[in-house]
C-alpha cells in the first residue's frame, strides 16, 4: 500500500492532460469560497485582503486548471515544502498536478470548508468531491464518486503564495477509484 501511495505523485506526471474543467475562472473561483472564514484578532486588514485573493485564485485553479488563475496565485519562486516524489518543484507542480487530477476526474469541485487567516499564513481545510470518470494508474473510471479532504498552509507575501505545506487523504482517494482495497 506505501507503494501506490508513494506512486500517486509520480504517475500524475505521466497521465495525460485533460482540458481545463468547463468552468471559467469567476465561476471556478466562486464554488471555491470558503464556508467559514477565521481572522485572528487585531489581523491586518491589507494583509488579510491580499492572502484572500491569493488563496481565491490558488482554489479557484484547481476547480478548472486555468494558467490565468494559477498565475495570479503564486510567485514565481514558489516552494512546495511537501513536494511529493517526481514533481517538480516551483510553479509547474502544481499546474501538472492539476491537469493529471481533472484528466483524472475532470468535474473536480475544491470547496474550502474554512480558512484561517494568521499574520502572512493561510490554513485552509479542503473538500475535493467529482466522478472517477477519466484514467489513473492505467485504470479508466467508471463513475466511481471522489470525496476526500486535504489541508494546506500558504504563506503569502505582496500578494502571492510563496510557500505551501499540504497533506491530502490520497489513501482515501485511491480507495474510492478501485486501486487499493478498501479493507
Amino acid at each position: 500500500m506505501r507503494n501506490a501511495l508513494l506512486s500517486v505523485s509520480l504517475l500524475f506526471l505521466s497521465v495525460p492532460f485533460a482540458s481545463a474543467a468547463q468552468v471559467d475562472d469567476e465561476t471556478a473561483v466562486q464554488i471555491a469560497q470558503p464556508r467559514e472564514t477565521i481572522f485572528e484578532r487585531g489581523a491586518d486588514r491589507k494583509l488579510f485582503a491580499e492572502s484572500a485573493t491569493a488563496a481565491d485564485n490558488f482554489y479557484g485553479f484547481w476547480n478548472n486548471g486555468s494558467q490565468a488563475l494559477l498565475d495570479a496565485a503564486i510567485s514565481r519562486g514558489f516552494v512546495d515544502h511537501t513536494l511529493p516524489a517526481g514533481r517538480p518543484q516551483g510553479p509547474t507542480g502544481p499546474l501538472i498536478a492539476s491537469k493529471a487530477f481533472l484528466a483524472a476526474v475532470p468535474d473536480l469541485r475544491t470547496e474550502v470548508v474554512q480558512r484561517l487567516f494568521v499574520g502572512d499564513r493561510v490554513v485552509s481545510h479542503l473538500r475535493f468531491t467529482g466522478h472517477f470518470t477519466g484514467e489513473f494508474m492505467g485504470r479508466q473510471g467508471d463513475g466511481e464518486a471522489v470525496d476526500f479532504i486535504a489541508t494546506d498552509i500558504l504563506r503569502v507575501r505582496e500578494g502571492r503564495i510563496t510557500d505551501n505545506w499540504h497533506l491530502e487523504d490520497n489513501l482515501t482517494f485511491l480507495q474510492q477509484i478501485g486501486v487499493i482495497s478498501g479493507e
